[in-house]
């Protein structure tokens, strides 16, 4: 079998098996009253069948497309910004970082509008 049948069908495989867990848990749990209306049903069976071949599909196709996303090249990608973002989350974190014992942030003095006379507010 060539490798990469053999890899989709391997991850559609996980894919069922996660499904598959995500029914039992449904049924365990009792979700919305879900095993309660099967199990009192004359056609619950074929729902649950139905149930967890449909999600097995949507889980297992889920799993594969993630699969093969993932098989990009095992380099780190470069930044296209030019480590912008390294530099932004540097500055936050020393922006957060808390000053030494001894020295404290200056105090910078905030401009205020000093006039008493009242405003009429915009748009009137």
């Amino acid at each position: 079998m060539p490798p990469l049948v053999r890899f989709l069908l391997i991850h559609a495989a996980i894919g069922f098996s996660i499904a598959f867990v995500f029914v039992a848990m449904l049924m365990v749990f009792n979700v919305n009253g879900l095993w309660t209306l099967m199990s009192t049903s004359e056609l619950g069976l074929l729902a649950l069948i139905m149930l967890t071949v449909f999600s097995g599909l949507t889980f297992g196709g889920v799993q594969v497309s993630i699969a093969v996303m993932m098989m990009g090249e095992e380099t780190a990608p470069k930044d296209p910004n030019g480590g912008l973002m390294r530099r932004a989350w540097c500055a936050v974190r020393a922006w957060l970082a808390v000053p030494p014992a001894g020295r404290q942030r200056e105090a910078v003095p905030v401009p205020v509008r000093a006039d008493t006379k009242k405003r009429r507010p915009r748009g009137y």
